[in-house]
């Protein structure tokens, strides 16, 4: 993630310690960050958010088992079921790619807004890139940010809002920003790359989570 500042990582730390308990490991337990982009309202500027993607291997036989942790720590940390229905689809998309049944995955997701409720699937994308990385061990690039909607199959699906997502992503001084391979078949599309060079920003697109994952991750 771009340039996280101390405090911050003292803040995901607080996070990872409220946490719910997880049952006996069969594993190691894997920690990942990724920012999204946000809108917040017609005429608001958009907004960064982190969310922290732990996948850890469970004595389990039942899953993957999915878990949200809420609680707040001075920032918004409530999504709503479309958002967690998004993270649901994160997690069978990453299956799918990777060929696993994740009997014994225990995915704990935390999102950090500066709204206080946090909604719609255009962070799904971004969450399953994270668990990817969290289950092969990957490193993302700090200067590249992902919005796109993930489906079940891994393709990558179009996203609202994006040219106020850009202008976000400039002021938290990312390069780049992922979007799906259809976004350029949108009604936006052209207000979104005036605005992508004017703020000298990178649009990549990308057409399944393996594009996104391999566009995302250092090589």
């Amino acid at each position: 993630m771009a340039k996280l500042t101390v405090s911050f990582q003292l803040v995901c730390l607080l996070m990872l310690a409220t946490m719910p308990a997880i049952p006996a490991y069969a594993g190691s337990s894997n920690i990942v960050s990724v920012p999204t982009l946000g809108v917040q309202g017609e005429g608001l500027p958009g907004v960064v958010n982190y969310i922290l993607v732990q996948l850890d291997h469970v004595a389990s036989q039942g899953g993957p088992t999915i878990q949200f942790n809420e609680v707040n720590l001075g920032g918004g940390s409530r999504v709503g079921e479309e958002w967690k229905e998004g993270a649901r689809r994160a997690v069978r998309a990453v299956l799918h790619a990777v060929g696993d049944s994740g009997h014994d995955w225990m995915i704990t997701i935390k999102n950090r807004s500066a709204t206080s409720l946090t909604d719609g699937m255009s962070a799904s994308a971004a969450v399953a890139v994270a668990i990817m990385a969290a289950h092969r061990g990957g490193v993302l690039r700090s200067d590249v940010v992902l919005s796109g909607q993930i489906r079940p199959d891994g393709r990558l699906d179009v996203v609202g809002g994006l040219p106020v997502k850009i202008e976000a992503a400039a002021n938290a001084h990312y390069r780049a920003i992922i979007v799906p391979l259809d976004q350029g078949l949108t009604a936006d599309w052209m207000s979104s790359t005036d605005v992508a060079s004017r703020r000298r920003v990178q649009l990549i697109q990308a057409g399944t989570l393996d594009e996104a994952y391999q566009a995302m991750t250092v090589r």
